[in-house]
């Protein structure tokens, strides 16, 4: 039995991107937890990290929407909004893994934890803004913003213009506590929510939420060191990690390790939107404690990466 942290990509809770839907979502949350489940009913314990990109994203939109048609309306703080979306993805993973425990007879419960994750305010993130979120504008709407709201906006592929927040690294996550008693008892933990909600300590012991995105491979890697699991399980669109990707030389790997990982990123082998997060993640967990191993696969190959037969498999 394993102590499994899964990291989901947003293809695991969004199978066709152009339907953002709530009802479709539900439907791949469904399809997800059988995979999870499988993993449960073979013994290990598993903790759900996830992203939740497009669904704050339309949650701002819709705040941004209402207040564009009556100035009354406010629009709501960026970490409320990232709290929406832990909620409302965590009730549908809730529901779907559970649904499925009980069809295979297996008596868990499931729970997910609002999530709030501590940054450092000075963290170079904050200087540099550069996700976006939310809906498009034009510029003098977005000269507006930067005025009444103090955004940052910047034009995004000659789309409009858009507002962009920080992506600070995670230092520590608050509720690791509650998080590791509910796994020690047996629980399914769904936790870091889109990276969780980015707080800052104010230094009178009190937190504030700021407004951020921090990369859920990062959440999830530090959650999976915190709760000292052995193996961090980051889930995306492809079976295996490439070099030379997209190219006639193109070589997926099975197995990579520590240093042969550093070399590929020196040579710039991973895009820093997609892969490289997962990469560095992977080897965050992986060096921080002898033994540990971290798999980077599609959610289809997850079983079977973990039986170490697919995916990437990353040790020290």
């Amino acid at each position: 039995m394993s102590r499994i942290v899964i990291a989901l990509g947003g293809n695991a809770l969004q199978a066709n991107p152009k339907d953002t839907t709530a009802e479709a979502q539900l439907i791949t949350a469904r399809q997800t937890s059988e995979t999870i489940v499988d993993l449960i009913e073979e013994g290990h314990e598993i903790i759900v990290a996830h992203g939740n990109g497009p669904q704050v994203g339309q949650i701002v939109a819709t705040y941004e929407a209402s207040a564009s048609i009556n100035e009354n309306s406010p629009i709501m703080p960026f970490p409320e909004c990232g709290a929406m979306s832990q909620g409302y993805i965590g009730y549908h993973l809730q529901q779907s893994i559970r649904a499925e425990m009980r069809k295979r007879g297996i008596s868990k419960q499931v729970a997910t934890v609002i999530t709030q994750v501590i940054v450092d305010p000075k963290d170079p993130g904050f200087k540099n803004p550069t996700k976006p979120v939310g809906s498009f504008f034009t510029e003098e709407q977005a000269t507006k913003l930067s005025t009444e709201k103090g955004y940052t906006m910047k034009e995004d592929s000659n789309r409009g213009w858009r507002r962009v927040v920080a992506s600070p690294l995670p230092i520590d996550i608050v509720e690791e506590p509650i998080i590791m008693t509910l796994v020690e008892a047996g629980h399914i933990v769904i936790t870091v929510g889109g990276g969780g909600i980015p707080v800052i300590d104010t230094g009178d012991g009190n937190l504030k939420g700021v407004p951020a995105v921090i990369d859920k491979d990062f959440a999830s890697c530090k959650i999976a060191e915190l709760i000292n699991a052995d193996l961090l399980v980051v889930l995306t669109a492809v079976e295996q990690v490439a070099i030379n990707f997209g190219k006639p030389n193109q070589q997926n790997l099975s197995r990579m390790t520590v240093e042969e990982a550093k070399t590929y990123i020196k040579e710039g082998q991973f895009a820093p939107g997609s892969m490289l997060p997962k990469i560095k993640a992977a080897l965050i967990f992986v060096e921080a404690k002898e033994g540990r191993k971290a798999i980077i696969t599609s959610l289809e190959k997850a079983k079977d990466a973990i039986r170490e037969v697919a995916g990437t498999i990353i040790t020290k």
